[in-house]
């Protein structure tokens, strides 16, 4: 184990391989990554899978769609026709927790010292902490202490998008 400790460029190339990789071999899907965006924006998502991770870095990674797109996800990694609200909670939350894994094996076998949660799936507008609180209180927003990067992907026909943040 080393003592070197994580930057945030190798965790923001770690997320962008394993999600790829995740598209890859689970749904034989090759996915793009679009300019990284350093800075958080208020996200609107109709499905969101959020990760937790613990240890010498904590944080999160959120995985977040339209539904469109979730229902897509589903169908290509349940192996279905059609795809309900569980399943698509099913596929979105599996999808946050392979990338999140790929990310706890490697900083785990480098670093020690890692953990994850399980994965939690919602639907809600992601803002963070040091944006002024809207006017109205039941906006249902999610707050997120941390600094982090929104990670866009799409396929080159444009049939899934979707963004993939860490905030560490």
């Amino acid at each position: 184990m080393s003592n070197n400790s994580i930057t945030f460029e190798e965790i923001m190339f770690t997320i962008m391989s394993a999600t790829q990789d995740t598209f890859k071999s689970y749904m034989n899907t090759d996915i793009f990554a679009g300019k990284v965006e350093k800075k958080i924006n208020p996200l609107q998502s109709d499905v969101v899978g959020i990760v937790g991770v613990a240890g010498d870095r904590v944080g999160y990674i959120i995985f977040a769609t339209e539904k469109g797109p979730a229902e897509q996800i589903a169908k290509d990694l349940l192996m279905l026709d059609e795809a309900d609200d569980e399943a698509i909670s099913d596929a979105v939350g599996e999808v946050a927790n392979n990338i999140a894994g790929v990310f706890k094996t490697k900083y785990h076998e480098q670093y020690g010292s890692v953990a994850l949660g399980l994965p939690l799936v919602l639907s809600g507008r992601l803002r963070p902490m040091t944006d002024p609180p809207e006017q109205s209180t039941t906006d249902g927003s999610m707050s997120v202490q941390c600094k982090g990067v929104t990670i866009p992907f799409t396929t080159m026909d444009g049939r899934l998008h979707f963004r993939v943040m860490v905030y560490m």
